[in-house]
């Protein structure tokens, strides 16, 4: 398989989202990837990388028709407007890197580059990297938070009263997720209805990681899709990164994690990348942040060998 060539002009929007749960802290997200060398670790692989410095949240007027639990609605929607615009524009340019913020900054990130990927006659895909599937509405959430809920917007789910139309929904079947271990009655519910493809933990632990990776891959190529990666920090096992508020044990290791970055990279598809649910307020010196850039680097041609990963190759 020969993979297509990368764009090596790397975008960082900084999306300091803080309005997607009650719990603060995701609005640091940004300065302290920046902080950990993310920039600098892009560069020393040969790649052109340009800050694009952070959005900031269109104005957006409270929904009367939003459920009176949600919370912060319309700031949310302020940074869905936002994000998609400034991810239209960005996925034009080059690569973005979506440095988050909650994972609400996703329904933005998502809805920007569907929409390019739609003006260039390609589909759009996503691979989900973490243990919550997020295909709640805002109907469906019982907490209210808005974190829960970008998958339901980006596949058109109804029920975002006052936030942005989406009008190039992302089709269930260019959705993987993978590292799923905490889902929800009602999502289990709504996913069962669809075919978004779902890898939880005891698959993994059974089947390993690499098999439904390598078919996901494979599918998207023979679309000539464009690939989105939302990375959130609970993908990973809070042994390895303790930096999210909503820590889940059980979750990929290092090892594993590095190896999905990795053959990212030899598919030669990646398109957009978020980096979400960072918190430094809970961070233990700096560590996730880093574990972050670590990965966000594999997924860009870091190695310890030049080589393919041959579960893609």
């Amino acid at each position: 398989m020969t993979p297509i060539p990368q764009s090596r002009d790397i975008l960082l929007v900084g999306a300091p989202v803080d309005s997607g749960k009650a719990r603060r802290g995701c609005l640091m997200g940004p300065d302290a990837y920046r902080t950990a060398g993310l920039a600098e670790a892009l560069g020393r692989l040969g790649l052109t990388v340009r800050d694009l410095g952070n959005v900031t949240p269109a104005e957006a007027a409270p929904a009367p028709d939003m459920p009176p639990h949600v919370y912060a609605p319309a700031e949310t929607a302020g940074w869905t407007a936002a994000l998609a615009e400034a991810g239209a524009r960005a996925v034009a340019q080059g690569l973005p890197i979506f440095l988050g913020g909650d994972h609400s900054l996703s329904l933005g990130s998502i809805a920007g580059v569907a929409h390019h990927a739609a003006a260039q006659g390609r589909p759009q895909f996503i691979l989900w990297l973490d243990a919550h599937s997020d295909i709640h509405t805002p109907q469906s959430t019982g907490s209210g938070n808005l974190h829960g809920t970008p998958i339901g917007y980006v596949t058109g789910r109804a029920g975002f009263h006052g936030f942005p139309p989406v009008p190039h929904p992302v089709p269930e079947a260019n959705i993987c997720m993978i590292g799923l271990r905490s889902v929800d009655e009602a999502e289990r519910a709504a996913l069962a209805e669809t075919a978004i493809r779902r890898h939880d933990m005891r698959e993994i632990d059974e089947r390993g990681i690499a098999r439904p990776l390598a078919e996901f891959l494979a599918d998207v190529e023979r679309a000539n899709g464009m690939l989105h990666v939302s990375l959130d920090v609970d993908f990973l096992d809070p042994s390895f990164a303790p930096a999210v508020g909503t820590t889940v044990p059980g979750g990929a290791t290092m090892r594993e994690a590095h190896l999905v970055m990795e053959m990212v990279c030899d598919s030669g598809l990646l398109t957009s990348l978020d980096l979400v649910e960072l918190n430094p307020f809970l961070d233990d010196r700096g560590r996730t942040a880093q574990v972050m850039v670590d990965l966000a680097a594999s997924a860009l041609g870091r190695r310890v060998f030049d080589r393919p990963t041959r579960a893609y190759s």
